[in-house]
């Protein structure tokens, strides 16, 4: 199983096609941190974070991790141990914190770039999370949360996502 991000707009796993952001400034295969841009290539994904205040457990073969108060993703070139990993917050690191006040990550999918043995500044924090309006993101791709959920349904932790 593959998900597809096909162009800025359209994201397509087998025949279901499903509208999306990805990276204000589009794509590349020379991703740098925070330069707002999309890897291209083939990645694994990793487990299914959620908001278990918000929403129930979705129904997916995916290993699910309720999103906690203190978790973090690094992304602080500063500290190459823990770049691009979670990790429990503390102040002076850098990170995308998970548990935000808006919903865009109330799901959300690690996508594994520069993930097993991270290059720090290479790019950190991609995931596929939620949109409420399709504005460009930071570098992750966004779908609705009614498109997520069957999503979930349709992938398992061998999926792979293709962004071209």
């Amino acid at each position: 199983m593959t998900i597809f991000v096909k162009n800025k707009h359209t994201l397509q796993i087998d025949e279901f096609k499903f509208k999306c952001c990805v990276g204000k400034k589009g794509f590349t295969i020379n991703k740098k941190e925070g330069d707002r841009k999309t890897p291209r290539g083939i990645f694994k994904i990793d487990n299914l974070y959620f908001r278990k205040d918000r929403i129930k457990k979705p129904f997916t073969s995916l290993k699910c991790i309720e999103i906690k108060k203190n978790m973090g993703w690094c992304d602080d070139v500063s500290f190459p141990k823990i770049y691009n990993k979670l990790f429990k917050i503390k102040k002076k690191i850098k990170h995308e914190k998970l548990k935000r006040k808006d919903n865009k990550y109330d799901l959300l999918i690690p996508i594994k770039f520069n993930f097993s043995k991270p290059v720090t500044g290479l790019g950190s924090c991609i995931f596929i999370h939620l949109t409420n309006n399709y504005k460009p993101t930071a570098g992750c791709v966004a779908v609705k949360k009614k498109d997520f959920l069957i999503i979930l349904k349709l992938i398992n932790k061998k999926t792979k996502i293709k962004i071209s």
